[in-house]
C-alpha cells in the first residue's frame, strides 16, 4: 500500500469517526429523540465512514481520496467551531 494512501485513510478515519459522534450528538438534542435514534444514527454514520474508507485504502484514485479528506476536515471545523 502506498504512503500517500495510509495518510488519507488514517486523516479521513479520524475526521469520520468526529463527524459520525458530532451526528450522533445533533440527534440527541433534537426534542423528544430517543436513545435508539442515537444509535441508529450512530452505526449509519459508521457504515458510512467504513465503506468510504475502505475506498480510499485500496481503489480510489489519489485526486478523489484527498477531496474526500479536505471535505471532511472543512465539515469537522466548520461543525465543531461554528457556535
Amino acid at each position: 500500500m502506498e504512503t500517500w494512501r495510509i495518510i488519507a485513510t488514517g486523516a479521513f478515519l479520524v475526521g469520520g469517526l468526529v463527524m459520525v459522534l458530532v451526528a450522533m450528538a445533533l440527534v440527541r438534542d433534537r426534542k423528544h429523540s430517543q436513545r435508539f435514534q442515537v444509535w441508529q444514527a450512530g452505526l449509519i454514520g459508521l457504515a458510512v465512514v467504513a465503506v468510504i474508507t475502505l475506498g480510499i485504502a485500496f481503489f480510489l484514485p489519489s485526486v478523489v481520496a484527498w477531496a474526500l479528506v479536505a471535505a471532511t476536515v472543512a465539515a469537522v471545523l466548520f461543525l465543531t467551531l461554528v457556535d
